[in-house]
């Protein structure tokens, strides 16, 4: 392929395109091989079983973030992970090709893409067709894409269409220094800076540690992504992890972290505590899975903050052609429209075919989740348009998209692999809630019940507290011949008075706090049929038995009426003999190992030193002379087995051989 001129051209202007070569493996490695020895370049190969160096996996490019490379090539022929190609988009400098290898354009429609295993729930590789036609109508529109397939004809190099561009020469840019005559100003707080990939936030931050007064310590969750940073820092630059500084007792006049949203929150949340300035940087519009909702969801906690933004490009010219074919593609503006029509709402379910029959719904539908959410990615994309069993509801005044509501499947498992999954045996991919009901409830037949979780739910801000989220889940409950909605969430008062309304009945309260959120995770049902119904008002009684005991344990006030019954009774039995015999996880038998130590005078030092006395597992391992959680746990599955035959010695060997049979399942 002759580019002669391109490279020159592209660097003239400060931009970047993308470079299809389209058809069998032979021939678009051959080509891309072949552009490697003509133009001089970094060429990063990217994909697995890479021909040349440099190269990396696309899981692991996010090492490399924070780096600038010129020309790379993206292997796409077995699977396409979207977010590593707009990652490494977001590594290249000015007057770069993307190269991106796929099969021929009409067989990729219908190809198994390798990258499915990760967001489809399925234990093969998928077909992604909607996907691949909706990439390959924004290639073949796009003058400015360079599409070669094989057996057709090169593609005509693009004409000079642009100003020559001057290349930023390390001093701060318009933008930049209004921002750090504002920063070097600041009185204390918290000031957050958002931008899209190569907006200078990050040689923004290092500027900054020029210019302050006092000493700062630098954190991200990757140092390699602090290069440039570094970079502009010089000898101010100072790093430390985020959990490394929690633990330690550093002090420091300013905080500045970099890609903050992609820290946990209830970390980074502490951190800001600790420092009496507090500089945030975080890319918007982005493959980090981060968007509007790092504002929405983080920044809103604190009064004061001070919020900048940059938007003009300074590592390639404004209307860099790669940049916004990107962008197109994977939805990445996801601003919401400021106002909406305040007319009549009209709520209507919808499918993912709409992708191929009007694909402007369903892309507002997924801006919208986009800019309510914390962590949307492009992997969300690619399940919304591929992934099976995948369903939606749309509220809408007009044409325009005010709510929206996303559903998954779950369930439906057989009642052998429901069995096993209780007893902790098996733990097939996808059916969060279905499957948790099953390893942490009381019914071993739980997962076979069909059910939709809400993964997703969203209102416009302009049209919120109007009852749009209700009537979406009104419009899932209609016509569907299931036996249960289902919700999983981080719980909060004010998150569970919405489901409340909507109709939910608490059933699950974990023990563990998310890392995301700093919540623990409340799961919730509402029942549609005899059977969920039945399913629901068993485990919600549960949750009201075990209240006392989760809330001791988790000091979380659960908002249910306990009952506080502590005799053992036939759920309690089957429980402690999936504890005892088979894989059942402590955190599901904590409120039933509590009953059984009220009902035996053995001494169980392990199950009354890890309950009684809350022993952590190292305290327990050094009190039993154990090496190790797993030595540990054993122990603990040995006491319990003891206490019940000690208990009923006949009722324990029928339950122990039922269990035990649980793991035998077609």
């Amino acid at each position: 392929m002759n580019l002669s001129g391109l490279p020159e051209q592209l660097a003239r202007e400060g931009h970047r395109r993308l470079l299809v070569l389209s058809g069998d493996e032979t021939w678009t490695q051959q080509q891309a091989l072949l552009l490697k020895e003509s133009y001089p370049g970094d060429w990063l190969w990217v994909g697995d079983n890479a021909p040349q160096l440099p190269s990396c996996s696309p899981q692991a490019l996010n090492q490399l973030l924070g780096r600038e490379f010129l020309h790379a090539i993206f292997d796409a022929r077995q699977g396409f992970d979207v977010s590593a190609f707009a990652a490494v988009g977001g590594t290249l400098r000015a007057g770069s090709l993307l190269v991106l290898l796929t099969p021929a354009l009409a067989l990729w429609p219908e190809k198994a893409d390798q990258d499915s295993l990760r967001w489809s729930d399925r234990p093969e590789p998928i077909p992604t067709p909607r996907f691949i036609e909706h990439f390959c109508r924004h290639i073949s529109r796009d003058p400015q894409v360079l599409l070669w397939q094989q057996g057709a004809p090169c593609p005509p190099m693009p004409t000079h269409s642009a100003p020559d561009w001057h290349p930023a020469s390390g001093e701060p840019q318009r933008e930049q220094a209004a921002l750090l005559s504002h920063l070097t100003t600041l009185p204390e707080g918290v000031a957050a800076v958002t931008a899209a990939r190569g907006r200078g936030k990050s040689a923004l931050a290092g500027m900054l540690l020029r210019r302050i007064a006092g000493h700062a310590i630098v954190t991200a969750p990757a140092r390699a992504a602090t290069e440039v940073i570094a970079r502009f820092g010089g000898d101010r630059y100072h790093f430390m992890a985020p959990d490394a500084l929690l633990a330690s007792d550093v002090r420091a006049d300013w905080l500045i972290v970099d890609e903050a949203a992609a820290i946990p929150g209830p970390l980074l949340a502490q951190l800001v505590t600790r420092f009496p300035r507090v500089l945030l940087t975080t890319t918007v519009q982005g493959y980090e899975g981060t968007g509007r909702g790092f504002l929405l969801k983080f920044c809103a906690r604190f009064a004061g903050l001070r919020y900048f933004t940059l938007s003009e490009p300074v590592r390639w010219a404004a209307g860099c052609p790669l940049e916004r074919i990107i962008a197109e593609i994977l939805l990445f503006d996801d601003a919401p429209e400021e106002s909406l029509s305040q007319g009549e709402i009209v709520c209507t379910p919808m499918e993912q075919e709409a992708w191929s029959r009007d694909p402007e719904l369903p892309a507002a539908v997924y801006k919208l989740l986009c800019a309510a959410h914390y962590r949307t990615s492009p992997l969300d994309l690619r399940r919304m348009m591929d992934a099976p069993g995948q369903h939606f509801a749309v509220a809408r005044t007009g044409e325009d998209v005010c709510g929206a509501l996303w559903l998954v499947e779950e369930g439906g498992l057989s009642p052998a692999l429901s069995q096993a999954v209780w007893a902790g045996y098996r733990r097939p991919r996808g059916n969060l809630v279905a499957q948790s009901l099953a390893a942490h409830g009381g019914s071993p037949q739980a997962a076979t019940l069909t059910a939709r979780r809400v993964t997703r739910i969203a209102v416009h801000p302009a049209r919120q507290r109007e009852g749009i989220g209700q009537a979406l889940i009104a419009t899932a409950r209609q016509q569907m011949n299931i036996d249960y909605l289902s919700v999983s969430f981080g719980y909060t008062g004010e998150l569970w008075r919405f489901w409340q309304r909507c109709g939910f009945i608490l059933v699950r309260i974990g023990s563990h706090r998310e890392a995301s959120s700093g919540c623990y995770t409340a799961m919730a049902m509402l029942p549609l049929s005899a059977a969920g119904q039945n399913l629901c008002q068993r485990e919600h009684q549960r949750l009201c038995r075990d209240a006392s005991v989760i809330e001791r344990w988790n000091g979380e006030k659960i908002p249910v009426v306990p009952t506080g019954e502590a005799t053992l009774n036939d759920d309690d039995w089957l429980d402690l003999a999936g504890f005892a015999f088979a894989h059942r996880p402590l955190s599901a038998a904590m409120p039933s190992l509590t009953r059984l130590l009220q009902a035996t005078d053995l001494p169980l030092s392990g199950l009354r030193g890890k309950i009684e006395q809350g022993l952590d597992d190292s305290a327990l391992s050094r009190a039993l002379a154990l090496s190790g959680r797993k030595a540990v746990l054993s122990h603990l599955r040995t006491e319990a087995g003891q206490a019940l035959v000690q208990l009923d010695s006949e009722r324990c060997q029928t339950l122990r051989h039922t269990v035990l049979q649980w793991q035998f399942f077609q």
